[in-house]
């Protein structure tokens, strides 16, 4: 009878509450599902009532536990902005997600105290007829928990780590918001996607891109002009981190070098330590293309850029960090040792599956070198 009252108190809240709550998205897949539900548990979130016979374990599902654990740590971290899965697994919703016997937290009281769980990681994907509880290792940072050993020791001992620019140095993607800049930003914003998820070679989309506006010298230096780098929250940290500990830093992207020394000067990395696309343009100052000879302006050019790289520096170990399919690329024998990708603003799931390490923010990279 217990019980019933209860269940009826708590759909009673489901159906008349008010707040904001944190949801993981529909359409990822389990192993993505896992891996915010690992993050959340190991950064804080309390995790204790998704355990066996706690009051939220059943549905025994990872959406239904990933759910409730990004929530909690929503909630705990005072519904700060950015604290929702801001890569894009997690969403912010006005519907409260409670249901029968358990009830989500609506504020950081109803959250329980911030300890995060300290037991062995779990590694399956739970079923309906699992009776296992969840079990994460705590983070160091805003990445999802601690890599493998002999990741962790790679990246202690790299020698050189080389940046994808766009949406993992800047926020955005170079081309889409040049493209904007001219009138042409949604056909675009769609061949970006297609080339970054690996659908369609490189090459392709970038000359498809870049025939939809043409940019003219001057529309590029008018861009240029009105529009500084936006850079990624840590970043700066992390390059002068890296700096100081005697590790060289490079840029190498499918982005136009006109867009990208601004972002290197910043930073302060040398022009001799970028690879990068560059855009071509007549004696008035028109667009007549791009330079077919850089390495990265294909498919696989990030990999012979680092491969060349590593050759002439002799470097042992190197560390190749993105959000892309042509960074992704980058790890192969004679080039990046690790690939780090960052989902700090798109979250391209196919290469997230493949990463050594996924991280949200650059802050466990730079803790790790401590």
């Amino acid at each position: 009878m217990a019980v019933v009252v209860l269940a009826v108190i708590l759909l009673s809240m489901v159906g008349h509450s008010s707040g904001t709550w944190c949801v993981c998205r529909e359409g990822l897949s389990e192993a993505m599902l896992q891996k915010t539900l690992d993050y959340a548990c190991g950064a804080g979130a309390d995790c204790g009532p998704i355990h066996q016979n706690g009051p939220c374990f059943n549905p025994n599902t990872v959406k239904s536990h990933c759910s409730y654990a990004v929530n909690s740590f929503f909630q705990k971290k005072s519904q700060s902005q950015g604290t929702c899965a801001s890569a894009g697994t997690a969403t912010v919703s006005a519907s409260d997600p409670s249901y029968t016997t358990c009830a989500f937290p609506a504020s950081a009281s109803g959250s329980g105290t911030m300890t995060p769980v300290t037991t062995t990681p779990s590694t399956r994907v739970p079923t309906t007829t699992n009776t296992r509880p969840y079990t994460v290792t705590p983070s160091t940072g805003g990445g999802l928990g601690i890599p493998a050993g002999e990741i962790l020791d790679l990246w202690r001992g790299v020698e050189a780590v080389c940046f994808d620019v766009d949406s993992t140095v800047c926020v955005d993607e170079g081309i889409d918001e040049l493209a904007e800049f001219c009138g042409a930003g949604k056909a675009v914003a769609e061949w970006t996607a297609r080339a970054m998820g690996g659908s369609v070679p490189f090459e392709e989309a970038l000359a498809a891109r870049l025939s939809l506006f043409k940019p003219s010298l001057s529309k590029v230096d008018e861009y240029l002009q009105k529009t500084p780098p936006r850079l990624s929250p840590g970043i700066e940290e992390l390059v002068k981190k890296l700096r100081a500990n005697k590790i060289d830093v490079y840029l190498i992207s499918g982005g136009f070098r006109q867009m990208i020394n601004p972002v290197a000067s910043v930073l302060g990395i040398p022009r001799e330590n970028i690879f990068a696309n560059n855009l071509l343009f007549g004696n008035s100052g028109e667009f007549v293309g791009f330079d077919e000879k850089e390495p990265t302006s294909r498919s696989g050019g990030k990999a012979k850029a680092v491969q060349h790289i590593r050759k002439g520096r002799s470097y042992k170990t190197m560390a190749m960090i993105g959000d892309g399919a042509t960074d992704l690329e980058a790890r192969k024998p004679g080039g990046a040792d690790m690939f780090i990708c960052y989902a700090g603003v798109q979250l391209r799931e196919a290469v997230a599956a493949q990463a050594d390490w996924l991280i949200f923010n650059f802050e466990p990279l730079i803790n790790s070198l401590d």
